[in-house]
């Protein structure tokens, strides 16, 4: 069910949602937390349909604050919008679409809307501020979500974030590693037991997620890392491969293809693996299952992302030679 409230306010958003769930049978008991979508106008959509998806892990309410990019040329108004039901996954959807300066009070619209006595989570699908544990939003949450691979330029939003840094932020270029940080640790688990002397990345120029693999492998292992980094034209776009350097010989995790990567290791055959892209809905969803700050994306993000990057733009200034 959707009912749409134009030009209204958050406390007629309330009082509504009250009445659907006196009137409906629609209760927020069970809801585990609040999802605040801050979002552009047009853009709304798709981190609704991954926040719905999620909901069915987590239950819980989710608050869409909208916006438009040039706010100056508008008339100031609110328009509100209640999803429920089969429209809302296991969650109750609020939209807010804020017009003119009403979208300049964030903190404001939402507040009244939060769950009480519930964990608040926050994410920008899109932009993000520069700070996001300083902005009005990610004042009043414990976990803030950022995707730089959305941003005009993500190496550029990795460094920014990187020297803001707070305690529960979190971005879903770190998220999209899980998969690869994953089977690296299995390879090296596995006999023979000896130290990776070397590792070399390579991925496409815009993954901040390549930067970020780096970055972990050179704190992990303590070593030397190579990050190559090619436009589109000579690969696909994220993560292209790691090769991890031993004594006995090379291990080398390389995806080709879109969904599958192939493992080469001494003295084995070699292995397809299915190595998928994430979609937002993975990513959320695994978000969502920690709400205490992430310490290792912090160190690997404080402390090793700047060095990646100098190690990147060498890499660049020597092949424009």
């Amino acid at each position: 069910m959707i009912v749409d409230l134009p030009a209204t306010t958050t406390s007629q958003v309330s009082k509504a949602l009250v009445k659907i769930r006196e009137e409906g049978g629609a209760v927020a008991l069970g809801r585990v937390l609040t999802l605040v979508i801050a979002a552009v106008h047009g853009a709304e959509e798709e981190a609704i349909e991954a926040a719905n998806d999620a909901s069915r892990e987590h239950p819980m309410r989710v608050i869409v604050l909208s916006r438009s990019e040039n706010p100056d040329d508008e008339e100031a108004r609110l328009d509100g919008q209640i999803r429920v039901g089969g429209d809302a996954g296991a969650s109750e959807v609020v939209v807010l679409r804020a017009y003119g300066a009403v979208g300049g009070d964030e903190e404001g619209l939402v507040t009244s809307l939060l769950l009480p006595d519930a964990p608040v989570v926050v994410w920008w699908p899109t932009a993000h501020p520069e700070n996001p544990a300083k902005s009005p939003l990610g004042r009043i949450a414990q976990r803030r979500i950022t995707d730089s691979a959305a941003a005009g330029s993500p190496l550029e939003s990795m460094t920014m974030l990187a020297r803001n840094y707070g305690p529960g932020d979190t971005d879903f270029a770190w998220t999209r590693l899980t998969l690869w940080r994953a089977q690296l640790a299995a390879v090296l688990d596995q006999p023979p037991y000896e130290p990776v002397t070397a590792v070399s990345v390579s991925g496409a120029a815009d993954s901040a997620s390549t930067s970020l693999l780096a970055a972990w492998l050179g704190l992990q292992l303590k070593v030397d890392v190579a990050l190559e980094m090619s436009n589109h034209s000579h690969g696909s776009s994220g993560i292209h491969g790691v090769t991890l350097e031993r004594a006995s010989g090379d291990v080398v995790l390389e995806r080709g293809q879109p969904n599958v990567a192939t493992l080469s290791q001494p003295n084995q055959p070699t292995h397809d693996i299915s190595l998928p892209r994430r979609n937002l809905r993975d990513c959320l969803a695994e978000e969502l299952r920690r709400l205490d700050p992430d310490d290792l994306y912090g160190e690997v993000l404080t402390q090793g992302i700047g060095h990646m990057d100098a190690i990147a733009h060498d890499a660049t200034s020597s092949r424009g030679k």
